[in-house]
């Protein structure tokens, strides 16, 4: 067992990073309440956002946000909003609420709400079926994407909804069912511990009846993220190529600048999953480059606009106006196997916009005990109520 120390150490310095902040500071809100959509388990709200003139048969993309943010919030600095008026597809914000989490995580480790057919989970799956029967979108064309806690709950809905989404992007996300009680979390979160292989793939083949076509996976994370570490990213890529029955070993690795993009074909060549590193980024989501959005807390400026790529890879959305630095193949496209993470050197090396604040592990525990200590950064983390 670690030292109670060490313990109370790490504790405080993930309540200093998750701090709960202004979300709707500054925030325009752009996104409409979505009053009416069925039974709500899960006891969330719903934001929506339907551009004028929308076609029918219109894809829709669900966003689930971070923890201590809104879904106006999220929106506001992702540019998600922006970019549906500019490509012509609906949005849909499911919305934690204070009462469920203090922190407005979605409780992705709670298996109550993370599995088929019951608590959060369905408080979407119900959003969802309200949105496409009430402004006649495609069935065929629903996508999912979210940011940590909101990534992991994207995760969840991908491995127990698999059959409503033609595609999920998860940033600084966890694997569907790595956790099921608050230690779990913690250590899952820290990189520590977590199932099988054989165990990870088990998760989603269980998660509910579906037999195919899987959706398809898009993975982003920082290379030198404090919050979430960076083995999620390999986790996820693990869990999902049992069922889309894929090698170790990705088809094709390029890399350009701070962005290495690993991918995963199908037996028909289409891409089934990719998986993106940002060298130097911290927690949160990449942003940048292309008028989308405006950075802030956990939306990061880091020269690449995660939302625009993801609309792209889904086919739902022109790449970046201005022509993209082109990817170069890297060693693993050679047929070396390739590392989802980065060298040691470039882990440490964070850059000061990407780099979230940090405390004084000793400040907080000569303030208040250790029971109050723990328990304030359980619920900053989003993994107490």
């Amino acid at each position: 067992m670690r030292k109670i120390s060490d313990t109370i150490a790490r504790l405080t310095a993930l309540q200093a990073r998750l701090a709960p902040q202004a979300a709707t500071s500054g925030v325009s809100d752009r996104l409409h309440a979505l009053a009416r959509f069925g039974t709500n388990p899960g006891a969330l709200a719903a934001k929506f956002h339907v551009p004028d003139g929308i076609d029918k048969g219109a894809p829709l993309v669900v966003v689930l946000h971070g923890c201590t943010q809104t879904a106006a919030g999220y929106d506001h600095h992702s540019g998600w909003s922006q970019l549906a008026d500019e490509a012509g597809f609906a949005l849909l914000f499911p919305e934690q609420q204070r009462a469920n989490n203090p922190n407005l995580c979605f409780n992705w480790f709670l298996p109550g709400d993370a599995r088929r057919g019951s608590g959060e989970a369905l408080s979407i799956r119900e959003m969802i079926e309200t949105m496409v029967a009430t402004h006649c979108l495609d069935r065929n064309r629903i996508f999912i994407t979210g940011l940590s806690a909101g990534g992991a709950m994207a995760s969840a809905m991908l491995a127990s909804y698999p059959e409503v989404f033609a595609g999920g992007a998860i940033i600084a996300g966890l694997p569907y069912g790595s956790a099921t009680t608050i230690p779990e979390a913690f250590d899952r979160m820290r990189g520590h511990g977590g199932p099988s292989e054989e165990n990870l793939q088990r998760l989603v083949q269980n998660a509910s009846t579906h037999e195919g076509p899987w959706p398809r996976i898009s993975i982003w994370h920082g290379s030198a993220d404090p919050t979430v570490a960076p083995s999620n990213a390999e986790a996820l890529v693990t869990q999902w190529r049992g069922v889309h029955a894929l090698e170790k070993r990705p088809t094709r690795s390029e890399a350009s600048g701070r962005h290495t993009r690993h991918v995963w074909h199908d037996a028909e060549g289409l891409a089934a999953i990719e998986v993106n590193i940002i060298a130097g980024m911290a927690h949160g989501t990449p942003l940048g480059g292309d008028g989308l959005g405006t950075p802030g807390p956990f939306m990061l400026d880091v020269g690449i606009s995660s939302t625009r790529e993801i609309a792209r890879v889904w086919g739902i959305a022109d790449a970046d106006k201005r022509e993209p630095a082109p990817l170069r193949p890297d060693a693993a496209a050679k047929g070396e196997r390739p590392s989802l993470g980065l060298s040691a050197a470039e882990k440490v090396k964070v850059d000061a916009t990407t780099r979230q604040p940090r405390s004084s592990p000793g400040s907080a525990a000569n303030a208040s005990g250790v029971k109050t200590i723990i328990e304030d950064a359980l619920k900053a983390a989003g993994l107490m109520r």
